[in-house]
Order: structure tokens, then C-alpha cells, then sequence
């Protein structure tokens, strides 16, 4: 059972998305899932830039395509939220190409949103910082930490990659794995292409300061509670919460993200002034990451594209230059912003000098791995009403055509409130 928080009205409910108690709203709600996954139906995952509408789409807002699909405040207000959770930013930031090519890439608007079989779902046990020791501990002192990358130069026969700290590396090829934005404190010889130049001008990366939250006892499990809340009061510094508790029940943990415009108004406060706005009850201890301050990623969980740049600039994103390939989660086509994405778009780079030096064939450059054994992903099955339950507009239409099929939608939404017809 996860928590909802409307303003100043706190309330149960299951599933990934809060209920609404208006019909109308419900209506609404539904219309505007079922709309974005439809519109992420016709966006290539690889190439979303080739979308029959990707030149109208990447014009507009969000915020613009929320004010023409919603009716109603609740689900306006919900939306926003959705974007907020999802790439940390506002609807006024992003285009609206961009943000259903995200959601549609992480397997639509369910499985973005959902912990159980969704997006939020899976973690280490023990941490996923385990990957990254683990390789270190293979490559040895191969792996250097701490050296920021100030210069690149793939004039000679060699690239060379010159570093803060005076010291010189030279490959054959680089891959450049940071957000697009990081590749301004970089010099490269010769100059990065025009396209390529003015993009990474272009994509700035999201807002969130992720805090951990620790208490003396689980007490929402007691209370029959996953320690999922989802926050829509603008009074709340928080507006998502997971639950972080060590899988075998120690060290109880809400996990909680203060986003976009909220972690944009707190990121100039302390630590401890942050820790006040903490609801009740008391914490025995707090920690916090605020990515506005990481000089190394600019913000988190990834970059984000306003609108009108996709189109113009999209497919220069992966693009090798010279001996420089690009990888980083920006670059994925599935689960971009994930450490999945991450990883596919590691492999893919990898693959593609492979094939340059004649040793893979191209066809294998997008070598998907095989789908998880243990945890795979269930696939989502709407209900009848879900795929049929018509929008506001179409519900105003029916109250002029027909008194008894008005009766019976009527009759059907209160049921579907109800519970009586669940959300798969």
C-alpha cells in the first residue's frame, strides 16, 4: 500500500499512479497516459528526430502539451509531477518529443513510473557501486580516479588525452562517457564539428537533491505501508519516496527526492537546514546528495533536451568524431537516464571501434543483451475501460447524444473508482 499526498489530504491506494475520485478527473487521467503511449508509439527509439510529428512535437512544451490534454487541475497537477519525478525538470523545460522518446524508451508510461515490475523496482543487494569496484579490481592501476580530462588531441597518430593534474594518456581511440553538457570544460584539436559544438551548448542536465532518511523501526510496514509516497503539495520539499530498508529488514530507510524547481529553491541551503524540513517523526540520522553541486555530472540523473533541439541536433548525439566515440546514458536507446542505459551505451561505443578495427562485423554493433532470467519484466495488460474509457471532450459529447449510455458510462466510472474494475 504506498501514500498519496494531495493538498493537505493524505490517502491510501495501490498500483504505481494515486487514484482520482472525480470521474471526471479519472477520465482525464486515463485519456492522458493512453495519449502520451500512443504518441510514444510513433517516435523510433533510435532515432526519435524521424517522428512523423518530430518537427511539431519538439516546438512545444510539455507544459504546452499538458494545457491541450488536460481538463481537468488534477490531472495537470499530476502530470507535472510525472515529469518532475522522471527527468527532474519542469514541463516549460522540456520538449515534448524528447519526453515521450523518454518514456517511451523505458517501456511507457507503467513501467516508467512503477516500482514493482517498473522502473523503480530492481537493486544491489549490497550496492551497485559493487560493478564499478569490482572492474576496478580486474583492471588494477589501469583505473585512475580523480584526473579531469582539460584537453583532447587526435591530430597525431595517437589521440592524447591531457589531464588537470599534468598527466598524458595515448590511445588509438577514446570513448567520452560524460554528459554531453561536461564536454565544455574539454579542448579538443581540432575543434569538435559545428553540430556537435553547438550541441553540447544545448543540453543542460536535470535538478534533485536524493535524500536517506533513517529510523528506529520501520513504522509505515507496520501500519500496512511499502514507504512509497507520492507528494503533490507544493508546501513539500519531497515529492517522491521509495523505501530503502536493507532487504533483510535492518537499517529501516525512506529514500525521498527533492526535484526540479524545489531542489533548485533548497540547493543553497545546508545540509542541516534541509534535514529541518523533514516530516515527523524524527530521524536517528540523515544523508543527502545534491547533485546541483557535483561539478563532474552538473546536476543529475541525466541531460534533458528544451525544445527545438532534438530535430535540429539529435543525430549528431552518438556520432563518432574522428577517433572520439561517445557513450554515457544520454546516448541509450532503451532505459536512457538508468544505469541500464548506461551500460548499453558502453557496449555500443565499445562495439563500434571493435568494427573499426576490422574485428566485429556492423551488424553486431547493437548486440542487445538477453532479457534478465531472475527479474524479468512482466509485460503491462490494460484493462478493458483503460483502453476504452473516453476523454473528457468525448464523455461532454456523450451527454448530448444519449441519456442511457451516459447512465452506463456513469455507472461504470463509479465501479472503476470502486475498485470493482482494477487497474492491471
Amino acid at each position: 500500500m504506498k501514500m498519496g499526498f494531495s493538498p493537505g489530504k493524505p490517502y491510501p491506494f495501490k498500483g504505481p499512479f494515486p487514484p482520482m475520485w472525480n470521474p471526471l478527473a479519472l477520465m482525464d487521467y486515463n485519456n492522458l497516459w493512453r495519449k502520451m503511449d500512443e504518441m510514444g508509439k510513433e517516435i523510433p527509439m533510435e532515432a526519435p528526430w524521424r517522428a512523423p510529428h518530430a518537427e511539431v512535437w519538439d516546438k512545444i512544451t510539455m507544459k504546452e502539451l499538458f494545457d491541450k490534454l488536460c481538463w481537468t487541475r488534477a490531472a495537470r497537477q499530476f502530470a507535472n509531477l510525472f515529469v518532475n519525478v522522471n527527468v527532474t525538470s519542469e514541463p516549460h523545460e522540456v520538449s515534448a518529443l524528447w519526453f515521450l522518446w523518454y518514456v517511451k524508451q523505458c517501456g511507457g508510461t507503467m513501467r516508467i513510473f512503477s516500482t514493482t515490475n517498473g522502473g523503480q523496482e530492481r537493486k544491489f543487494v549490497g550496492g551497485s557501486n559493487q560493478i564499478s569496484q569490482r572492474i576496478a579490481s580486474k583492471l588494477g592501476e589501469r583505473v585512475k580516479l580523480e584526473r579531469a580530462v582539460y584537453r583532447i588531441d587526435q591530430t597525431g597518430d595517437n589521440v592524447v588525452v591531457e589531464t588537470l593534474n599534468k598527466e598524458t594518456y595515448e590511445a588509438k581511440f577514446v570513448i567520452i562517457a560524460t554528459a554531453p553538457g561536461l564536454h565544455l570544460k574539454m579542448h579538443f584539436n581540432p575543434p569538435l564539428p559545428p553540430l556537435r559544438n553547438q550541441l553540447i551548448h544545448r543540453v543542460p542536465t536535470g535538478s534533485v537533491i536524493k535524500c536517506m532518511v533513517y529510523y528506529r523501526e520501520s513504522f509505515w510496514r507496520k501500519k500496512g505501508y511499502c514507504g512509497s509516497m507520492v507528494i503533490e503539495e507544493e508546501e513539500s520539499p519531497i515529492g517522491l519516496t521509495l523505501d530503502d530498508t536493507k532487504p533483510d529488514g535492518t537499517v529501516p530507510a525512506i529514500m525521498g527526492f527533492i526535484l526540479a524547481r524545489k531542489a533548485r529553491k533548497l540547493a543553497a541551503l545546508t545540509k542541516e537546514e534541509r534535514l529541518v524540513t523533514v516530516p515527523p517523526p524524527q530521524p536517528v540520522h540523515y544523508e543527502e546528495k545534491n547533485w546541483c553541486e557535483e561539478e563532474y555530472s552538473g546536476g543529475c540523473y541525466t541531460a534533458y533536451f528544451p525544445p527545438g533541439i532534438l530535430t535540429q541536433y539529435g543525430k549528431v548525439l552518438r556520432e563518432p568524431v574522428g577517433r572520439l566515440y561517445f557513450a554515457g546514458t544520454e546516448t541509450a536507446t532503451e532505459w536512457s537516464g538508468y544505469m541500464d542505459g548506461a551500460v548499453q551505451a558502453g557496449e555500443r561505443a565499445a562495439r563500434e571501434i571493435l568494427h573499426t578495427m576490422g574485428l566485429i562485423p556492423q551488424s553486431e554493433i547493437w548486440k542487445q543483451e538477453p532479457e534478465s532470467v531472475d527479474v524479468p519484466a512482466r509485460q503491462f495488460v490494460a484493462t478493458f475501460w483503460e483502453r476504452n474509457l473516453p476523454s473528457v471532450p468525448g464523455f461532454l459529447k456523450f451527454l448530448g447524444t444519449s441519456s442511457v449510455l451516459t447512465a452506463a458510462v456513469v455507472a461504470s466510472l463509479l465501479a472503476y473508482k470502486r475498485g470493482l474494475i482494477p487497474r492491471s
